[in-house]
């Protein structure tokens, strides 16, 4: 077998080689995995809208649509029962938490009064922001209407008890519901 001269052109195909079959496997590999991972969210969406509205006997995702808010589109599914609705579950948003944006699940009466909230996605920090999922923190919420009710931590002067060593994750928290709340209100008048 005879050696391959070492010079500048030789490197440089041989790592266009390298870089075009790792190029190629990586777009592979996302091709093969997007589905998984849209099923998954999807999966984790209806789960969340379940735990956020009364029960249904619809399909909320068929009946999707979007409100309109200052971080990019909101996603709000209605829950009928027997064609009356019963709440809307609305994915909201926020990107002031302490390590960045996070998803929650806000379901609203008819009226505008919180039924229950549920974490989509965060990245808060394990331990201490991870504490958003706690029965402790996510119980205070339920039954309040934004409107006759601060919905913001008490150091902000609201009704929400903050999570200790967590404040900025808890008016995270806080934001993501109130935008939520916001746009519905925001539809009605509409």
């Amino acid at each position: 077998m005879a050696k391959i001269e070492s010079n500048l052109k030789t490197m440089v195909l041989s790592l266009l080689i390298v870089c075009t079959v790792v190029a190629t496997l990586l777009g592979f590999i996302n091709q093969l995995t997007q589905g998984p991972i849209a099923a998954s969210k999807l999966k984790a969406k209806l789960s969340a809208i379940q735990q956020v509205v009364p029960e249904f006997n619809n399909n909320p995702s068929e009946e999707m649509y979007t409100l309109e808010s200052d971080l990019g589109e909101l996603e709000c599914f209605p829950a009928r029962q027997d064609s009356v609705l019963v709440g809307t579950a609305i994915s909201s948003l926020t990107n002031i938490g302490f390590s960045g944006t996070f998803t929650v699940m806000v379901g609203l009466d008819p009226n505008g009064v919180i039924i229950n909230t549920s974490v989509l996605e965060h990245k808060e920090t394990p331990g201490l922001g991870s504490k958003l999922l706690e029965p402790k923190f996510k119980d205070q919420f339920p039954g309040k209407n934004p409107e006759t009710n601060v919905i913001k931590t008490t150091k902000d002067g609201g009704e929400i008890d903050a999570i200790t060593a967590a404040t900025i994750s808890s008016r995270a928290f806080c934001d993501a519901v109130m935008r939520a709340w916001e746009a519905y209100r925001q539809q009605e008048v509409q």
